[in-house]
């Protein structure tokens, strides 16, 4: 009997593809036999990642995309669907990190690119791929949201990155009780402190071993720490998980 977490005959799309956690999850969805497209703002590294893909027997596509434009958005999606195959699965990793100043001081530009990125282009996306998934009455849907949505990183100052990931949490609630009547579930992934570009960055280098000392697992997670949930996330074995805002975090938020 197939397992229920197997993806074999789906396909599915992963905006913010090609680096970091969004081409972890790639790997491991190809791993567990989905065909993938990879949508990236970075079209060399969605190529290069669909191309790693391809080597273990699955099928890929790469499209160079900008989240943040609804138009390019909607024609990846469809391009998805008829060229890859009707879509499945999607993940809205696709996501941007701008502060370190004080509110009082950020710039305009500032908060709008990091709420146009992480919140408007998961909405766009999730509407996208809906498009699509509704009217044949399947489809599951995770949004990457953040722990940041649920506390104030202590000595991080971004409250642009902070409520975008709150509104994306809210956001896939919203979608998921409009949209479960018609089969399409929808959840959302906030994870901890991960090793990823966004938290090596200069900015945040010697805040590293505070995050560290506040983690009950004592240590930041990696990218292959967020595999089996994204995995489980879209898989049927959490046919029954709708609105659920999956926090893997190493335990950060429980002090």
């Amino acid at each position: 009997m197939k397992s229920s977490f197997n993806l074999e005959g789906k396909t599915g799309l992963i905006t913010g593809g090609g680096q970091g956690i969004g081409q972890a999850v790639a790997k491991a969805w190809a791993q567990a036999g989905a065909d993938v497209a990879i949508l990236d703002a970075n079209g060399d590294s969605a190529a290069s990642t669909a191309l790693e893909l391809e080597s273990v027997g699955v099928r890929s596509l790469a499209i160079a995309v900008d989240v943040t434009d609804n138009s390019a958005v909607h024609d990846a999606v469809q391009r998805v669907d008829s060229e890859l195959g009707e879509l499945d699965i999607a993940f809205n990793n696709a996501g941007i990190a701008r502060g370190e100043v004080p509110s009082v001081d950020m710039p305009a530009d500032w908060w709008r690119s990091v709420i146009d990125v992480n919140l408007s282009g998961v909405f766009y996306s999730a509407q996208a791929e809906a498009r699509v998934m509704l009217p044949r009455g399947r489809g599951a849907i995770l949004n990457m949201a953040s722990m940041s949505g649920i506390i104030a990183n202590k000595g991080l100052l971004q409250p642009n990155y902070n409520a975008s990931k709150a509104g994306v949490a809210h956001l896939t609630r919203s979608l998921a009780v409009e949209w479960a009547p018609q089969g399409v579930r929808v959840n959302s992934l906030s994870p901890g402190y991960i090793l990823t570009p966004l938290t090596e960055r200069d900015e945040v280098a010697d805040k590293r071993a505070e995050w560290i000392s506040g983690i009950p697992m004592g240590r930041m997670g990696t990218v292959d720490d967020l595999t089996g949930p994204a995995t489980f996330a879209v898989s049927d074995a959490s046919a029954y998980m709708n609105g659920h805002d999956l926090v893997v975090d190493g335990g950060f938020v429980c002090w």
